[in-house]
């Protein structure tokens, strides 16, 4: 499969990596050891460091958030104060802040969606965010 989709990604037709599916896209990832990623997006994979929170938060980071988005095609039509469920123990780091198109607070700020030409991801679950999350996968269609 990596081969498959390393040739779709260079065909310049769009791709959105969900949850783990963005995961995957970055160039490593330290769940369940270190392993390689697909390198598709500049960044890692890592785990919550609970050490920054504020205040005791629970890992997995798991239910409604606010995602904080830039303009960016995806988000076409959310209200600004859109929310989204997310269920994950793992993020981005080190991406490129020109790919950031979305971030969330959870314990600290942490990338939550990105794009980086025809490739994009995002952390939270469209399928599970109701209106907001039917409106991401629409926009996606439409892309």
């Amino acid at each position: 499969m990596i081969d498959a989709i390393k040739e779709f990604a260079r065909s310049k037709k769009p791709i959105l990596g969900i949850c783990l599916g963005m995961q995957l896209l970055f160039d490593s990832s330290e769940e369940f050891g270190e392993h390689k990623g697909l390198g598709l997006i500049k960044g890692d994979i890592k785990a919550f460091d609970t050490s920054k929170f504020s205040e005791p938060l629970k890992v997995p980071h798991m239910g409604w958030n606010r995602m904080f988005t830039k303009n960016h095609p995806l988000f076409e039509g959310l209200d600004e104060n859109h929310y989204l469920y997310f269920v994950h123990t793992y993020h981005i780091t080190g991406a490129n802040p020109e790919d950031i198109i979305g971030e969330t607070e959870y314990g600290y700020r942490f990338t939550s969606a990105v794009a980086h030409e025809n490739i994009m991801g995002i952390q939270p679950h469209p399928e599970k965010s109701h209106e907001n999350g039917l409106k991401i996968l629409e926009n996606f269609i439409k892309i």
